[in-house]
């Protein structure tokens, strides 16, 4: 069993616990509300089959890849869960460049052994203005101080073996890119419970925190947007992705040779 296999374990056992859950609903919900008007053909999402970050994707072709074949365990309260239709190695998409119109990147990176790899490839194969969104652990948060003290005693809150990125990190990263951040949420402010009962008495922290505190969130997910210098949008967006297609053969250069 590899690292990268194992991590992925490691974070599929910390979603079944309750602390794992409440990730989940947050984010499942914030995902629905950012991707269903966010057009195009071709969506998405690499990894972390646990959540379904296209659900309310309006595009025509939406799919779940990952790297390791695996059957997933159900989090509590689902019946099914969608098929992993392509295994890849995360640091090679498997996609033409400039094809997809979104990508979805549920705590990927932080378990990545490349995500600098990971990132690059997900720009080469955005279109232009091309969108995605990366949802992260955010170290400056009561959870990234319990992890860092899980660290010295070795009795972890989070998974053990993901590389958390920052927030002011990741942006980055992104902009060297020339991924445009174009928005950003923070969410689950309560305190790292491990238990239900715990995290209920705690929740009344959600408003708390948005309103006060709103950057020490436990999880935060970032949206950006594919920018290409000199490139002047004209009419739809589709019609602009279809004449890149088009103009992405290399026939001139087959006929000099």
């Amino acid at each position: 069993m590899d690292a990268l296999e194992k991590n992925i374990i490691d974070l599929d056992a910390w979603l079944q616990l309750p602390a794992g859950r409440y990730v989940l609903e947050w984010e499942q919900a914030l995902l629905a509300k950012l991707t269903v008007d966010i057009f195009g053909y071709n969506a998405v999402q690499i990894g972390m089959p646990q959540i379904d970050g296209l659900a309310a994707s309006r595009m025509p072709n939406r799919w779940l890849t990952n790297s390791v074949f695996r059957e997933p365990n159900l989090v509590e309260g689902e019946t099914e869960q969608r098929p992993i239709v392509l295994l890849h190695d995360f640091s090679e998409l498997p996609f033409d460049s400039q094809s997809i119109d979104l990508i979805v990147l549920p705590h990927v990176l932080e378990f990545a052994k490349e995500p600098h790899q990971l990132l690059r490839e997900v720009e080469r194969v955005l279109i232009p203005e091309g969108r995605l969104i990366i949802s992260g652990f955010n170290q400056a948060s009561l959870w990234g101080a319990r992890q860092f003290a899980g660290r010295l005693n070795k009795n972890y809150f989070l998974p053990q073996q993901g590389e958390f990125i920052s927030f002011a990190r990741m942006k980055d990263w992104l902009k060297l890119l020339n991924m445009e951040v174009g928005g950003h949420e923070f969410g689950c402010y309560v305190p790292p419970c491990r238990s239900e009962k715990w995290l209920q008495r705690f929740h009344f922290m959600e408003n708390a925190g948005q309103k006060w505190w709103p950057y020490l969130g436990a999880v935060y997910m970032v949206q950006a947007v594919k920018r290409v210098r000199g490139m002047h949008l004209i009419g739809p967006a589709w019609k602009q992705k279809r004449m890149a297609r088009g103009n992405a053969v290399a026939v001139v250069n087959k006929a000099k040779k």
